[in-house]
């Protein structure tokens, strides 16, 4: 008969007794990955948008993680093993993440692109036994509501950001505000979260019901850019990425709107996004992003974009910086914990901090989720670059941006 010792905390006690559960529930399913043997390899799969109009997303991701995989078996790889990186598109994440687990027997899991793919896979993780760590999917909800033991993310997710630029919406003299974002989990949750953080900073500005979410990978943003045009808003936020970015403003430029209103772009500073709309993208409009290579001015960042420019003769994007870090994040914590085994991983990243081109971050035990600065700044040419730079650069610093752990709805 089980008994509480009430020395023991009921929280812990329920925590191993659901590690104990889940280790009978897919023992005979799910390979496990405590594997010794030094000659066979230490496999992680990798699962990023890699086909598509957001396929540059999963190119630099992929461009980043091969960066550190060379550095990562440079140096002797985890515990003496050699790593070796699976690569799919994530299409269906959890059927991707099955045959990685089951089929290939990975250790790890790292990468998804699209928040509506990490929420869909998030939950399915406990099944797997396997710990997933996310570079780019920038929904709260996997370090909130939807939190288990074995998601961490080492990115900034979309609170962070949209607080990071209600910083700055909010010292300026805009008073009605209006959003276009892509129609599901990222776009509205972006519009939620920046509301409720310009709310707190100025509660005089107003939000417009009248809103405009065309759906994702949408191509024709004509009529959305003249109801933008029609309303009386002061300001816009602007939270599409990629190519749906790309396409808009391509097409904003048509109808004049940036002279009429200022849009703050979450995703503007996106290097998929500059490099593909160079002297396109408009002047002195606020832009938003998850690493901008320029900062910090650290050796650390200094030699990760130099590496990265001499291997793939350009400059990296937050996806492909986050990736890097999260590939070195897995295998410093294998190689501390001296073993692939998922609960000593899981332990050895609670509270871990690393020293990343982006800057110092901790991996929060409470929640796994990253507390790392945010980078914002105006678009400005620049006769060194054939795309627009930043200039001025705003730094938001990662506990001024960060929720409370206790603000999540993260139950571990």
């Amino acid at each position: 008969m089980l008994k509480f010792n009430s020395f023991y905390p009921r929280r812990k006690f329920l925590q191993h007794l659901g590690w104990a559960s889940l280790g009978i529930l897919t023992a005979c399913s799910t390979p496990r990955n405590n594997n010794t043997d030094k000659s066979k390899p230490v496999k992680i799969g990798a699962m990023y948008l890699l086909t598509g109009g957001f396929a540059t997303y999963g190119e630099f991701a992929r461009d980043g993680i091969n960066l550190a995989l060379a550095e990562i078996n440079a140096n002797g790889g985890i515990n003496g093993r050699t790593v070796e990186v699976i690569f799919e598109h994530e299409g269906d994440p959890v059927q991707t993440s099955r045959r990685l687990v089951l089929e290939e027997n990975v250790d790890f899991l790292i990468g998804i692109d699209s928040s509506g793919n990490a929420e869909a896979l998030v939950p399915t993780l406990p099944e797997l036994g396997r710990v997933l760590m996310v570079t780019h999917a920038a929904t709260p909800k996997i370090t909130g509501e939807l939190c288990n033991q074995y998601i961490f993310r080492c990115s900034v997710n979309g609170a962070q950001n949209a607080t990071a630029g209600a910083d700055i919406a909010t010292k300026a003299s805009s008073l009605k505000w209006t959003t276009i974002g892509p129609d599901y989990a990222f776009g509205h949750q972006s519009w939620e979260f920046f509301q409720k953080a310009v709310q707190e900073r100025k509660p005089d500005i107003k939000f417009l019901e009248k809103t405009t979410f065309p759906k994702l990978g949408a191509e024709d943003y004509n009529s959305f850019i003249t109801t933008l045009t029609d309303l009386s808003a002061d300001a816009i936020w602007c939270s599409l990425w990629g190519n749906d970015l790309v396409n808009f403003v391509r097409q904003a430029n048509k109808f004049n709107l940036f002279a009429k209103f200022p849009v703050y772009m979450e995703l503007g500073a996106a290097m998929e996004v500059l490099t593909a709309l160079g002297s396109e993208m408009p002047i002195g409009q606020w832009v938003g992003t998850r690493y901008w290579w320029q900062t910090p001015d650290t050796e650390i960042n200094r030699n990760f974009v130099q590496k990265f420019r001499d291997r793939y003769k350009t400059y990296p994007s937050y996806n492909a910086q986050n990736a890097y870090v999260g590939l070195h994040l897995l295998a410093a914590a294998a190689n501390d914990a001296k073993t692939t085994k998922t609960e000593a991983v899981i332990q050895a990243l609670e509270g871990r901090e690393y020293e990343a081109p982006m800057g110092k971050l901790t991996i929060r035990p409470a929640d796994h989720q990253a507390v790392v600065d945010v980078t914002w700044g105006k678009t400005a040419n620049s006769t060194d670059y054939p795309f627009p730079i930043l200039d001025p650069i705003k730094i938001a610093t990662g506990n001024s941006i960060t929720r409370p752990a206790n603000a999540t709805s993260c139950q571990l």
